[in-house]
């Protein structure tokens, strides 16, 4: 289940809300510039499924948000606990940084959390299969995959070549909780 927490940025121990509807997780997070959507297949994806097949299934809101937002790339990453290089990759992304585009997500299969540190408030975000993520360029932020990294996720770009994380330098994902392993991914 799709979940959104509220800290206080000072305050790692004690959500201010916890949220586990779309609609109020969307609503949250919109009032704040961060797009959440939950997108459909149009066809079944079987495990397994190559990087066209699961980006046809979404072609529709893919092109919907190419078009509206600019973004001229897409591709599909995937992720599972026995991937070689999964603790790397995790500790990638686990500080605070910001991209000069967009971060866009969106999750076929699995879960990820995108936390969020805007205006004060520390906004904790688990992505689950269904859910779409898009943080504004300039947006401080850190994922997390878990030690157990189990997702597929489609990504899109304005300039795949130019995503690019930089760092704060804050030392604040370390105060906030990181994600617990998640149960399966189905596609």
């Amino acid at each position: 289940m799709s979940r959104l927490r509220i800290y206080d940025d000072t305050v790692p121990n004690a959500a201010l809300a916890e949220h586990h509807e779309h609609a109020a997780i969307a609503r949250e997070l919109g009032a704040v510039g961060i797009r959440f959507e939950q997108w459909q297949a149009s066809q079944p994806i079987a495990p397994g499924a190559s990087q066209e097949e699961v980006i046809a299934a979404y072609r529709s809101d893919i092109d919907r948000l190419m078009a509206s937002e600019g973004y001229q790339a897409v591709d599909v990453i995937s992720l599972t606990p026995d991937h070689p290089d999964r603790t790397a990759l995790r500790r990638k992304f686990l500080d605070e940084h910001t991209h000069s585009e967009d971060e866009v997500r969106f999750f076929v299969a699995g879960a990820g959390q995108f936390t969020l540190h805007i205006g004060g408030k520390v906004y904790e975000v688990l992505c689950e299969q269904g859910d779409l993520i898009g943080v504004p360029d300039g947006t401080p932020h850190w994922f997390d995959m878990s030690e157990s990294p189990c997702f597929v996720a489609i990504r899109l770009f304005t300039n795949k070549e130019g995503w690019v994380a930089h760092f704060t330098g804050a030392d604040i994902a370390e105060r906030f909780p990181r994600m617990a392993p998640h149960a399966g991914a189905g596609a």
